[in-house]
C-alpha cells in the first residue's frame, strides 16, 4: 500500500496510484496515492491538476475531487465510467482507459462462453464429488455469435472468437463498416436477436443502455441461446433474466451483475444454467502494463500541451 505524498511546488502536479518513477513522469510534480488508508493531506489535494483515478478504488476517490481547486484532467484506469461521471466537477476533462483492458475483457468473454457451451461448471462440481460425468455438450464452432456492443472491447472478442469457426454479428448504436464485417445499427437488434445462439454484451452503461437486456430483449432470443455480460450490470434487468433462467430457457454467464457485489442469498448465485466471476473481466496480469503505458502517455501530452486521448466529457461540460 502507498502512502500519500507530498507535491514540490513548481511544476504540474499530479496524483498517481502508482510510484512516480514506475509511470514515468518527467517534468510533473507527481504524489502517489493508490486508494487505500488515509487520503493524501489537504495541501497535495489543493496542488492536484491531473488526478489518476486508482483502478477499482473509484468509491474512495469520488470525495477527493471537490477537494481539488486546480484539478483540470482525470484519468479513469477503467473503461467504464459510469461511476465516475457524474461526480467531475464542471471544466474538468474524464478520460477513460480505452483500450487498456481490451485484451483481458476479451479473454474472460472467450472463456465465459467456452466454458458454459461444454459445461465447465458441471465438471468441476463433478471432480468436487469425485464422480467421473462424462456427457454430450454444445461447441462453438458453427454457432452464432451476437456482439452488442463493438468498440475496442467488442472488436478484441471478436478477434479471439474468429479461429473458433462461427459465425459473428456485429452492432452497435449507429451502422458502420468494421474491418471483419458490417456493424449494424441498435434498431436492427430484434430482427438479429433470433439468429444468435451466443449474445455477448460489451458496450457501455449509459441512459439508452441501461435496463437495454429486458423481457422483451430477453424473449426474442432463441430457446437454450447464452447470455455473456462483460459490460455493466444494470445493463441488465435482472429480474427479468431471472424469469428466462428459471423456466431453463436460456443460460447465462455473468462477470457483471445487478446488484454488484452479489450478496449473499441472491437468487443469481443459484440459478439454473447461470456461470458467475466476480467482474475480473479486466483485472488480469495484462492490465499494469497497459495502464502505465496510457498514463505516461497522457502525462506526456498534459505537460506538453497536447489534446488528451479518450476524452469522454472536455472542459467545456
Amino acid at each position: 500500500m502507498s502512502s500519500p505524498s507530498a507535491v514540490p511546488a513548481g511544476s504540474p502536479a499530479v496524483l498517481l496510484p502508482y510510484p512516480a518513477e514506475q509511470v514515468g513522469a518527467a517534468g510533473l510534480a507527481a504524489a502517489v496515492w493508490d486508494g487505500r488508508g488515509a487520503a493524501p493531506p489537504e495541501p497535495v489535494l489543493r496542488s492536484v491538476e491531473f488526478f489518476v483515478v486508482p483502478y477499482t478504488r473509484t468509491a474512495a476517490a469520488l470525495p477527493l475531487l471537490e477537494r481539488m481547486p486546480r484539478l483540470r484532467a482525470v484519468q479513469s484506469l477503467s473503461a467504464g465510467v459510469d461511476d465516475l461521471l457524474p461526480f467531475v466537477p464542471p471544466g474538468v476533462t474524464l478520460c477513460n482507459a480505452r483500450g487498456v483492458h481490451d485484451a483481458s475483457t476479451a479473454e474472460l468473454a472467450v472463456t465465459l462462453v467456452l466454458a458454459a457451451l461444454r459445461g465447465v461448471p458441471g465438471f468441476v462440481r463433478a471432480q468436487d464429488r469425485e464422480v467421473w460425468e462424462g456427457r454430450p455438450t454444445a461447441a462453438l464452432a458453427d454457432r452464432t455469435v451476437l456482439l452488442v456492443g463493438h468498440g475496442s472491447i467488442g472488436a478484441a472478442v471478436e478477434e479471439r472468437l474468429v479461429p473458433f469457426g462461427c459465425e459473428i454479428l456485429r452492432v452497435a448504436r449507429s451502422a458502420r463498416d468494421a474491418a471483419r464485417g458490417p456493424v449494424r445499427p441498435a434498431a436492427d437488434l430484434p430482427g438479429l436477436l433470433p439468429r444468435a445462439d451466443v449474445v455477448v454484451l460489451t458496450l457501455p452503461l449509459t441512459a439508452r443502455t441501461r435496463g437495454l437486456v429486458d423481457a422483451r430483449f430477453l424473449a426474442a432470443m432463441k430457446d437454450d441461446a447464452l447470455l455473456v455480460n462483460v459490460a455493466r450490470g444494470p445493463v441488465v434487468d435482472t429480474a427479468a433474466l431471472l424469469a428466462e433462467l428459471a423456466r431453463g430457457r436460456l443460460a447465462a454467464a455473468l462477470d457483471v451483475t445487478d446488484p454488484e457485489p452479489l450478496p449473499a442469498g441472491h437468487p443469481l448465485w443459484h440459478a439454473p444454467r447461470t456461470l458467475i466471476s466476480p467482474h475480473v473481466g479486466g483485472n488480469s496480469s495484462a492490465f499494469l502494463p497497459r495502464a502505465l503505458r496510457l498514463v505516461r502517455s497522457q502525462l506526456e501530452r498534459y505537460r506538453t500541451g497536447l489534446p488528451l486521448e479518450n476524452v469522454v466529457i472536455g472542459p467545456g461540460h
